[in-house]
């Protein structure tokens, strides 16, 4: 369902030139399904095979690698953002249009990415943040962090069985919750899962 990427599901730089603006659009629409904005300064882009195959690829591109060895450095960067069918992995983005006010925000928003939860049907499930890496420090936090959603077998079939679905952001100085009411969405989402 939600395989990783190989080496051999990477098409040469010349055919992903050619089909390029294409999957782009495909991939684009896949996007729009998968991005929740929790306030008005962060989303969350919810990952799919699809979502990160497009990454890959156009990270090889930018960077004109072709070379196996740097392919693979691309899919062992990448592949964890793909969920196993038991979770949800997401790019946290932090948002602020003004460059200035967005510095001041971010030492504000310290750890606000351990934060992050998932209500399904009343069960908060707290996502983990950055298990490549911390993204803050003592004096401020990234503007992006990739989060984990650990979904237990029960809150699954509860989702299924149409259970409500809420995204939030439970920090001091950011506290907001959006709720997933578009069915699209819903079912995009499910079908990350087993």
């Amino acid at each position: 369902m939600n395989a990783s990427i190989t080496i051999d599901d990477i098409v040469p730089l010349d055919d992903y030139a050619r089909r390029r603006d294409e999957f782009r659009s495909e991939v684009m629409n896949t996007k729009k399904l998968r991005y929740i904005a929790i306030g008005d300064n962060v989303s969350l882009l919810f990952e799919n095979r699809t979502t990160v195959l497009y990454q890959i690829l156009e990270m090889l591109r930018i960077e004109k690698t072709t070379d196996s060895e740097g392919i693979q450095q691309e899919l062992d960067a990448y592949n964890p953002l793909i969920p196993d069918g038991m979770d949800w992995r997401a790019t946290m983005l932090i948002e602020f249009a003004d460059a200035d006010e967005r510095r001041v925000q971010l030492k504000y928003l310290r750890h606000v990415e351990h934060q992050v939860y998932a209500d399904i049907g009343g069960t908060r499930i707290t996502a983990t943040a950055d298990e490549d890496m911390e993204r803050s420090n003592e004096e401020k936090t990234s503007a992006v962090h990739f989060l984990r959603f650990d979904l237990p077998a029960a809150s699954i079939s509860a989702l299924r069985n149409g259970a409500s679905l809420a995204f939030g952001v439970d920090h001091p100085r950011y506290r907001f919750e959006k709720r997933i009411e578009n069915p699209a969405v819903l079912a995009s989402l499910l079908g990350d899962l087993q």
